[in-house]
């Protein structure tokens, strides 16, 4: 006891922080930036969020409620409850045609925690996660939150064929032997681009070869407009000892974006791993709102995702209609996903505009610049979400239109 006693903190002494460099540095994405401006302002038009104007339907609901008024209040397995990871299994059956065990499946809580428990399998400090961009901020932001280089690898723009591309010569020369994972959201978010099943089988050939864990999000799967029940999946091509981690998630296909419900399927022999860090992380899902997950997996459920797939089709309607009236802005019509990225000429501060239209136009649009780490191709891009009432996103594209003229 002597001798703590005798330490006593001066002003003259430099104070050192605990707090590991990497956390210390990060910031609020550029979205973030953006709607800290009006979130919640019944004002404003939003088109900055990944998430339909949709509120979840009634059955999906009531089956929460009625779990919940049941006494759905106690802990379950950290894992997710057998009935929801078994409707799961189904789910996949119906859509791509894979039997997955459900041991190979976890629900942690959100879709984003399973992206971290997928990264806290693979990485640690040193490693580096190689990532098909433009993406999700929150997708680098985890890279580097345990430990690993996010180091992204752009998509190139095919203007003459219409279409994002992926350069796979590229992709795989961004890996060395510090490459623990490969990070590809197909469809894509905020581009909509879908990987083909030619290009998986050769990422999977490749990653296979270089001892490299594949991460697939894949939880726009469903929200294609090709007539195709899923997107191409990893899953469909993998075999149980495989290191592909696919993410999916009730966010988007069932407008159940405030549930923070997702799941992550895994490598078979990971079970042991997947319940201890869903024990670590969250304890798993909230057990009554599980209940509204299940729900959303029946045939109603179906027929919902249906519905939200032709309102989402004729978002993307209005504005591919929209830009084919302007002189400045372009885009890659998407392929899946409810995003629109549109390319403005002389565009170049898209997260200053992005505030400007809050405060003076009353839309919220996403700024390109935040799905890149510092790219200047991509600042002169727009993120918005048409997954919207078709009036009010044509009222906002025409607030858009006018901020653009200005520029």
């Amino acid at each position: 006891m002597a001798h703590y006693a005798r330490f006593r903190y001066t002003a003259s002494m430099t104070r050192k922080s605990p707090i590991r460099p990497v956390i210390a540095a990060l910031e609020p994405s550029g979205i973030t930036k953006v709607t800290a401006l009006g979130l919640g302002n019944p004002d404003i038009l939003p088109l900055w969020f990944g998430e339909t104007d949709l509120v979840t339907p009634p059955f999906i609901r009531q089956a929460a409620v009625q779990a919940l008024e049941a006494g759905g209040t106690f802990y379950t397995n950290a894992r997710g409850i057998l009935p929801l990871r078994e409707a799961i299994r189904d789910f996949h059956k119906r859509t791509i045609g894979a039997d997955i065990p459900v041991e190979r499946i976890t629900v942690p809580g959100a879709a984003m925690l399973a992206v971290v428990t997928a990264l806290q399998m693979v990485c640690e400090s040193g490693d580096n996660v190689v990532i098909v961009s433009p993406i999700w901020p929150n997708i680098f932001q985890a890279a580097k939150v345990v430990g690993a280089e996010p180091r992204l690898v752009r998509l190139d723009e095919d203007w003459t064929a219409g279409r994002w591309r992926l350069d796979l010569d590229k992709l795989f020369d961004a890996c060395d032997g510090r490459t623990k994972a490969m990070f590809l959201a197909s469809p894509g978010n905020p581009t909509g681009w879908m990987l083909t099943a030619d290009e998986q089988k050769k990422i999977l050939d490749f990653t296979r070869e270089r001892g490299i864990a594949i991460i697939a999000d894949e939880v726009y799967g469903t929200l294609v407009y090709d007539g195709a029940k899923h997107a191409p999946s990893f899953l469909s091509i993998a075999d149980d000892e495989d290191a592909v981690f696919a993410i999916n998630s009730f966010s988007k296909p069932w407008a159940m974006t405030g549930w923070r419900i997702g799941w992550l399927v895994h490598p078979k022999s990971v079970e042991g791993a997947a319940a201890a860090l869903a024990q670590c992380n969250n304890t798993g899902a909230t057990h009554f709102l599980q209940y509204g997950a299940l729900a959303a997996l029946s045939p109603e459920g179906d027929a919902f995702r249906g519905t939200l797939l032709e309102r989402c089709r004729a978002g993307r309607d209005v504005v591919e209609s929209w830009i084919n009236r302007q002189n400045r802005v372009r885009w890659f019509k998407p392929d899946g996903a409810f995003y629109g990225f549109l390319h403005v000429d002389g565009l170049k501060d898209s997260l200053g505009f992005c505030q400007d239209m809050v405060r003076n136009d009353q839309v919220g649009v996403s700024p390109g610049w935040a799905f890149s780490l510092g790219d200047a191709r991509d600042d002169s891009y727009l993120r918005i979400c048409f997954a919207q009432d078709t009036a009010k996103l044509s009222d906002a594209l025409t607030r858009l239109e006018g901020a653009i003229r200005k520029l």
